[in-house]
Protein backbone atom coordinates (compact mmCIF):
# COMPACT_ATOMS: atom_id res chain seq x y z
CA UNK A 1 0.00 0.00 0.00
CA UNK A 2 1.45 3.49 -0.85
CA UNK A 3 -0.15 7.02 -0.79
CA UNK A 4 0.81 7.74 -3.95
CA UNK A 5 0.25 5.89 -7.63
CA UNK A 6 3.69 6.16 -8.77
CA UNK A 7 7.28 5.85 -7.27
CA UNK A 8 8.43 9.44 -6.21
CA UNK A 9 11.27 9.60 -4.22
CA UNK A 10 14.38 11.67 -3.66
CA UNK A 11 17.07 11.52 -5.98
CA UNK A 12 19.64 14.13 -4.55
CA UNK A 13 20.81 15.79 -2.06
CA UNK A 14 22.67 18.57 -0.88
CA UNK A 15 23.88 21.03 2.32
CA UNK A 16 25.90 24.19 3.39
CA UNK A 17 26.69 25.06 6.92
CA UNK A 18 28.66 28.16 7.37
CA UNK A 19 32.55 27.94 8.63
CA UNK A 20 31.81 29.93 11.66
CA UNK A 21 31.32 27.89 14.80
CA UNK A 22 30.07 29.15 18.07
CA UNK A 23 30.61 26.44 20.99
CA UNK A 24 28.88 27.04 24.12
CA UNK A 25 31.91 28.07 25.94
CA UNK A 26 31.46 31.11 23.40
CA UNK A 27 28.17 31.84 24.63
CA UNK A 28 29.54 31.45 28.50
CA UNK A 29 31.68 34.51 27.64
CA UNK A 30 27.97 36.88 26.29
CA UNK A 31 25.05 35.58 28.17
CA UNK A 32 24.43 33.74 31.81
CA UNK A 33 24.60 30.13 30.99
CA UNK A 34 27.43 27.30 31.16
CA UNK A 35 28.32 24.79 28.83
CA UNK A 36 27.14 22.01 31.25
CA UNK A 37 23.68 23.90 31.88
CA UNK A 38 22.81 23.80 27.47
CA UNK A 39 24.46 20.00 27.02
CA UNK A 40 21.94 19.06 29.87
CA UNK A 41 19.02 20.46 28.83
CA UNK A 42 19.78 20.49 24.81
CA UNK A 43 22.47 18.04 24.14
CA UNK A 44 24.07 20.96 21.92
CA UNK A 45 27.32 21.86 21.85
CA UNK A 46 27.99 24.03 18.90
CA UNK A 47 25.72 25.56 16.16
CA UNK A 48 27.21 27.56 13.22
CA UNK A 49 26.30 31.48 12.48
CA UNK A 50 26.49 32.89 8.68
CA UNK A 51 28.58 35.70 8.69
CA UNK A 52 27.52 39.17 7.75
CA UNK A 53 26.78 39.56 4.24
CA UNK A 54 25.49 36.29 3.95
CA UNK A 55 22.14 35.43 3.39
CA UNK A 56 19.27 32.61 3.24
CA UNK A 57 19.33 33.01 -0.86
CA UNK A 58 22.68 32.34 -0.45
CA UNK A 59 23.11 29.38 1.85
CA UNK A 60 20.23 27.85 -0.25
CA UNK A 61 22.19 28.23 -3.73
CA UNK A 62 25.02 26.23 -2.23
CA UNK A 63 23.12 23.88 -0.69
CA UNK A 64 21.00 23.56 -4.22
CA UNK A 65 23.90 23.48 -6.34
CA UNK A 66 25.75 20.23 -4.08
CA UNK A 67 22.17 18.62 -4.77
CA UNK A 68 22.03 18.79 -8.13
CA UNK A 69 25.22 17.15 -8.42
CA UNK A 70 23.89 14.66 -6.65
CA UNK A 71 21.27 14.04 -8.85
CA UNK A 72 23.04 14.68 -11.85
CA UNK A 73 20.51 17.20 -12.96
CA UNK A 74 21.21 20.85 -14.34
CA UNK A 75 19.32 24.16 -13.54
CA UNK A 76 17.34 24.04 -16.42
CA UNK A 77 16.01 20.38 -15.54
CA UNK A 78 14.26 21.78 -12.32
CA UNK A 79 10.47 22.65 -12.92
CA UNK A 80 9.89 23.89 -9.54
CA UNK A 81 11.51 25.63 -6.40
CA UNK A 82 9.89 25.25 -2.97
CA UNK A 83 12.08 26.84 -0.14
CA UNK A 84 10.81 26.59 3.13
CA UNK A 85 12.30 29.16 5.26
CA UNK A 86 11.16 31.67 8.43
CA UNK A 87 14.02 33.78 7.50
CA UNK A 88 14.18 34.83 4.34
CA UNK A 89 16.26 37.42 2.35
CA UNK A 90 13.01 39.90 2.55
CA UNK A 91 9.29 39.16 2.18
CA UNK A 92 9.22 40.01 -1.71
CA UNK A 93 10.19 38.66 -3.65
CA UNK A 94 10.42 35.49 -2.04
CA UNK A 95 13.24 33.60 -1.49
CA UNK A 96 12.63 31.13 -3.82
CA UNK A 97 13.03 33.17 -6.60
CA UNK A 98 16.05 34.47 -5.83
CA UNK A 99 17.39 30.91 -6.29
CA UNK A 100 15.99 30.50 -9.53
CA UNK A 101 17.70 33.54 -10.45
CA UNK A 102 21.08 32.68 -8.91
CA UNK A 103 20.63 29.10 -10.40
CA UNK A 104 19.47 29.98 -13.95
CA UNK A 105 16.75 27.89 -13.28
CA UNK A 106 14.54 29.80 -15.96
CA UNK A 107 12.06 27.20 -16.26
CA UNK A 108 11.19 26.73 -12.53
CA UNK A 109 8.38 27.87 -10.62
CA UNK A 110 9.01 29.47 -7.43
CA UNK A 111 7.72 30.23 -3.88
CA UNK A 112 8.65 29.97 -0.24
CA UNK A 113 6.47 27.79 2.21
CA UNK A 114 6.14 28.47 6.16
CA UNK A 115 6.12 26.02 8.10
CA UNK A 116 9.08 26.52 10.53
CA UNK A 117 11.01 23.59 11.37
CA UNK A 118 8.20 21.35 10.18
CA UNK A 119 9.26 22.64 6.65
CA UNK A 120 11.15 20.55 4.55
CA UNK A 121 8.97 17.59 5.55
CA UNK A 122 6.03 19.50 4.33
CA UNK A 123 7.95 20.69 0.95
CA UNK A 124 8.83 17.08 0.32
CA UNK A 125 5.04 15.72 0.41
CA UNK A 126 4.03 18.97 -1.46
CA UNK A 127 6.85 17.61 -4.09
CA UNK A 128 6.15 14.73 -4.43
CA UNK A 129 2.50 15.32 -4.64
CA UNK A 130 3.54 17.70 -7.60
CA UNK A 131 5.68 14.68 -9.38
CA UNK A 132 3.02 12.04 -8.44
CA UNK A 133 0.08 13.96 -10.37
CA UNK A 134 2.37 14.79 -13.84
CA UNK A 135 2.11 18.41 -12.58
CA UNK A 136 6.56 18.55 -12.29
CA UNK A 137 8.93 16.16 -13.16
CA UNK A 138 11.97 17.43 -10.77
CA UNK A 139 11.24 19.52 -8.03
CA UNK A 140 13.57 21.28 -5.74
CA UNK A 141 13.02 21.34 -2.07
CA UNK A 142 15.11 23.66 0.19
CA UNK A 143 14.95 24.51 4.02
CA UNK A 144 16.72 27.38 5.40
CA UNK A 145 17.32 29.43 8.17
CA UNK A 146 19.75 32.36 9.10
CA UNK A 147 17.93 31.94 12.87
CA UNK A 148 21.06 34.07 14.12
CA UNK A 149 19.83 37.65 13.20
CA UNK A 150 16.01 36.73 14.57
CA UNK A 151 17.17 36.11 18.53
CA UNK A 152 18.12 38.11 21.34
CA UNK A 153 21.88 37.25 22.37
CA UNK A 154 20.82 38.36 25.50
CA UNK A 155 18.05 35.76 26.59
CA UNK A 156 19.70 32.41 27.63
CA UNK A 157 16.14 30.41 26.81
CA UNK A 158 16.74 30.85 23.26
CA UNK A 159 20.08 31.98 21.75
CA UNK A 160 21.85 28.63 23.23
CA UNK A 161 19.19 26.67 20.64
CA UNK A 162 19.44 27.64 17.52
CA UNK A 163 22.24 27.86 14.07
CA UNK A 164 22.23 28.62 10.49
CA UNK A 165 22.28 26.25 7.57
CA UNK A 166 20.72 25.15 4.67
CA UNK A 167 19.56 22.01 3.18
CA UNK A 168 18.33 20.71 -0.75
CA UNK A 169 16.73 17.89 -1.77
CA UNK A 170 15.65 16.70 -5.54
CA UNK A 171 11.91 14.70 -5.71
CA UNK A 172 11.61 13.22 -8.65
CA UNK A 173 10.24 9.83 -10.01
CA UNK A 174 12.61 6.64 -9.02
CA UNK A 175 12.28 2.90 -10.02
CA UNK A 176 9.36 0.88 -8.87
CA UNK A 177 8.69 -0.30 -5.48
CA UNK A 178 10.68 2.35 -4.51
CA UNK A 179 10.44 6.81 -3.33
CA UNK A 180 7.73 8.09 -0.58
CA UNK A 181 4.54 5.32 1.10
CA UNK A 182 2.87 7.53 3.48
CA UNK A 183 2.80 10.73 4.94
CA UNK A 184 1.03 12.76 7.59
CA UNK A 185 0.71 16.74 7.87
CA UNK A 186 -0.77 18.62 10.14
CA UNK A 187 -1.22 21.81 12.77
CA UNK A 188 -2.39 23.14 15.86
CA UNK A 189 -3.16 26.94 15.02
CA UNK A 190 -4.27 27.67 19.10
CA UNK A 191 -1.00 26.67 19.97
CA UNK A 192 0.57 29.62 17.35
CA UNK A 193 2.01 32.03 19.86
CA UNK A 194 4.03 29.79 21.93
CA UNK A 195 6.34 30.12 19.73
CA UNK A 196 6.48 33.12 17.27
CA UNK A 197 8.01 36.42 16.46
CA UNK A 198 5.47 39.41 17.65
CA UNK A 199 6.75 41.72 15.38
CA UNK A 200 7.51 40.23 12.31
CA UNK A 201 4.81 41.60 9.76
CA UNK A 202 1.74 43.61 9.55
CA UNK A 203 -0.22 43.08 12.24
CA UNK A 204 2.84 44.89 14.67
CA UNK A 205 5.30 46.26 12.08
CA UNK A 206 8.87 46.45 13.75
CA UNK A 207 10.28 50.01 14.47
CA UNK A 208 13.23 51.23 16.74
CA UNK A 209 10.78 50.55 20.06
CA UNK A 210 9.87 47.49 19.12
CA UNK A 211 13.71 46.40 18.18
CA UNK A 212 14.78 47.76 22.07
CA UNK A 213 11.93 45.70 23.43
CA UNK A 214 12.82 42.10 22.00
CA UNK A 215 9.72 42.07 20.11
CA UNK A 216 11.72 41.28 16.55
CA UNK A 217 13.24 38.21 18.12
CA UNK A 218 12.03 34.59 18.78
CA UNK A 219 9.87 34.20 21.90
CA UNK A 220 8.93 30.30 22.42
CA UNK A 221 7.09 28.95 26.00
CA UNK A 222 9.39 26.19 26.25
CA UNK A 223 7.56 23.99 28.20
CA UNK A 224 4.58 24.21 25.83
CA UNK A 225 6.48 23.55 22.81
CA UNK A 226 8.38 20.15 24.51
CA UNK A 227 5.22 19.49 25.54
CA UNK A 228 3.86 19.73 21.76
CA UNK A 229 7.19 17.79 20.49
CA UNK A 230 7.34 14.68 22.63
CA UNK A 231 3.25 14.27 22.07
CA UNK A 232 3.96 15.07 17.98
CA UNK A 233 7.55 13.56 16.94
CA UNK A 234 6.42 9.78 17.46
CA UNK A 235 3.02 9.75 16.78
CA UNK A 236 3.62 11.84 13.18
CA UNK A 237 5.75 8.88 12.28
CA UNK A 238 3.19 6.12 13.11
CA UNK A 239 0.31 7.81 11.15
CA UNK A 240 2.74 7.72 8.30
CA UNK A 241 3.56 4.02 9.12
CA UNK A 242 0.03 3.37 9.32
CA UNK A 243 -1.07 4.97 5.83
CA UNK A 244 1.96 3.10 4.08
CA UNK A 245 0.50 -0.66 5.53
CA UNK A 246 3.58 -0.42 7.69
CA UNK A 247 4.04 -1.76 11.02
CA UNK A 248 7.34 -0.46 13.20
CA UNK A 249 9.22 -3.16 13.37
CA UNK A 250 9.88 -2.68 9.32
CA UNK A 251 11.11 0.94 10.42
CA UNK A 252 15.04 0.71 9.38
CA UNK A 253 16.15 4.60 10.48
CA UNK A 254 14.54 7.91 11.72
CA UNK A 255 15.91 11.37 10.66
CA UNK A 256 14.33 13.44 13.03
CA UNK A 257 13.98 17.38 13.64
CA UNK A 258 17.05 18.38 15.79
CA UNK A 259 15.74 20.41 18.42
CA UNK A 260 16.70 18.71 22.01
CA UNK A 261 18.17 15.28 22.66
CA UNK A 262 15.25 14.46 25.01
CA UNK A 263 12.38 14.88 22.48
CA UNK A 264 14.78 12.64 19.88
CA UNK A 265 15.25 10.12 22.43
CA UNK A 266 11.13 9.93 23.46
CA UNK A 267 10.17 9.78 19.72
CA UNK A 268 12.71 6.99 19.37
CA UNK A 269 11.48 4.79 22.49
CA UNK A 270 7.75 5.66 20.93
CA UNK A 271 8.99 4.20 18.07
CA UNK A 272 10.83 1.47 19.64
CA UNK A 273 14.09 2.08 17.68
CA UNK A 274 17.56 1.78 19.40
CA UNK A 275 20.24 4.64 19.38
CA UNK A 276 22.17 2.85 16.40
CA UNK A 277 18.73 3.41 13.93
CA UNK A 278 18.30 7.53 14.84
CA UNK A 279 20.23 10.27 13.09
CA UNK A 280 21.69 12.73 15.54
CA UNK A 281 23.43 15.73 14.39
CA UNK A 282 22.37 18.25 16.77
CA UNK A 283 25.24 18.67 18.79
CA UNK A 284 27.48 20.37 16.09
CA UNK A 285 24.63 22.54 14.48
CA UNK A 286 21.43 23.35 17.31
CA UNK A 287 18.19 24.05 16.14
CA UNK A 288 18.40 25.49 12.23
CA UNK A 289 15.00 24.96 11.81
CA UNK A 290 13.58 24.07 7.98
CA UNK A 291 17.04 23.44 7.17
CA UNK A 292 17.49 20.71 9.73
CA UNK A 293 15.64 17.52 8.51
CA UNK A 294 17.73 18.06 5.15
CA UNK A 295 21.05 18.60 6.59
CA UNK A 296 20.57 15.33 8.77
CA UNK A 297 19.46 13.45 5.51
CA UNK A 298 22.26 14.47 3.91
CA UNK A 299 24.95 13.87 6.28
CA UNK A 300 22.93 10.29 6.92
CA UNK A 301 23.37 9.13 3.42
CA UNK A 302 27.04 10.91 2.89
CA UNK A 303 28.14 8.41 5.72
CA UNK A 304 26.22 5.81 4.71
CA UNK A 305 23.83 5.60 7.86
CA UNK A 306 20.59 5.13 5.19
CA UNK A 307 21.02 2.26 2.80
CA UNK A 308 19.25 1.04 -0.39
CA UNK A 309 16.13 -0.75 0.64
CA UNK A 310 16.34 1.14 4.08
CA UNK A 311 12.04 1.93 5.03
CA UNK A 312 13.09 5.74 6.10
CA UNK A 313 10.87 7.74 8.35
CA UNK A 314 11.50 11.51 8.77
CA UNK A 315 9.48 13.91 11.41
CA UNK A 316 9.25 17.40 11.71
CA UNK A 317 7.76 19.61 14.06
CA UNK A 318 7.46 23.77 14.87
CA UNK A 319 6.12 26.76 15.13
CA UNK A 320 2.41 27.50 14.23
CA UNK A 321 2.21 24.86 15.49
CA UNK A 322 2.64 22.55 13.00
CA UNK A 323 4.08 18.72 12.38
CA UNK A 324 4.81 16.74 9.51
CA UNK A 325 6.25 12.97 8.97
CA UNK A 326 6.88 11.19 5.95
CA UNK A 327 7.94 7.46 5.53
CA UNK A 328 9.98 6.46 2.02
CA UNK A 329 11.67 2.95 0.69
CA UNK A 330 15.07 4.10 0.10
CA UNK A 331 15.75 4.27 -3.80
Amino acid sequence: MTMWTKPVGIVGTGSFLPDNIVTNADLEKIVDTSDQWIRERTGIEERRIAPEGMNASDMATEAAKRALEAANLTAEDIDCIIVATLTGDMSIPSTACLVQANLGAKRAAAYDLGAACSGFVYGLITAGSYVNSNIFKNVLVIGVEVLSRVINWQDRSTCVLFGDGASAAIVSTVAEGYGMLGMDMGADGTGGMSLCIPSSGTAMVPNDQRVEEGLTYIHMDGAEVYKFAVKTMGRTVLTALDHAGLELSDLDCFIPHQANTRIIDSAAHRLKLPSDKVFVNLPKYGNTSAASVGIALDEALRSGFIKRDDIVAFAGFGAGLTWAGLVMKWY
